[in-house]
């Protein structure tokens, strides 16, 4: 494994553990309907875990690219997470659906039963999450690159002046 992939891992897994988790979590995934925050977040975590962990300020490509990891990395842990999840919580969105659905017309009613939560749907959310979160989450690393940006460390004494002896003219 390479020194970049090595310093890029950590950060993209932890922005990836919190842009999946969230996003997993029923009620707490709405936070996403706000401009994708769990999203925007998890790239900016990494982008944070990369900046400390190197001792120069972090190029935006940098913290795009481990962004853009930390989106993937994202998507894949909602997908693991919305397995358990739904199995949990499909009776109670069976219910809810049944009482909802008392008061629809028969044709709507039929609709939206055949869109319950199956394994379509938590592979067309994976699909969505990986897309959504590869662009967000890069915007998320960018923001976190700007937001948590090192300053320049001061240069060495004597660095770049130079003195001229004016009797010999070096």
């Amino acid at each position: 494994m390479s020194t970049t992939t090595e310093r890029l891992a950590q950060p993209a897994l932890v922005g990836g553990l919190v842009m999946g988790v969230l996003t997993a979590l029923p009620i707490i995934s709405a936070g996403n309907i706000c401009c994708c925050l769990w999203v925007l977040s998890g790239g900016a975590v990494a982008a944070y875990m990369l900046q400390q962990n190197t001792p120069t300020p972090l190029r935006l490509e940098e913290g795009a690219l481990v962004g853009l990891l930390a989106g993937v990395a994202g998507a894949v842990i909602y997908l693991i997470l919305s397995i358990p999840i739904s199995i949990v919580v499909a009776p109670m969105q069976r219910m809810v659906l049944e009482r909802v659905s008392e008061n629809m017309p028969p044709e709507l009613r039929r609709a939206v039963g055949s869109y319950a939560i199956t394994g379509l749907g938590i592979f067309l959310g994976f699909i969505f999450w990986l897309f959504v979160g590869a662009v967000f989450s890069t915007l998320g690393g960018m923001l976190g690159t700007a937001l948590f940006k090192k300053k320049e460390p001061p240069a060495p004494p004597g660095a770049g002046t130079y003195t001229i002896d004016p009797s010999t003219g070096l």
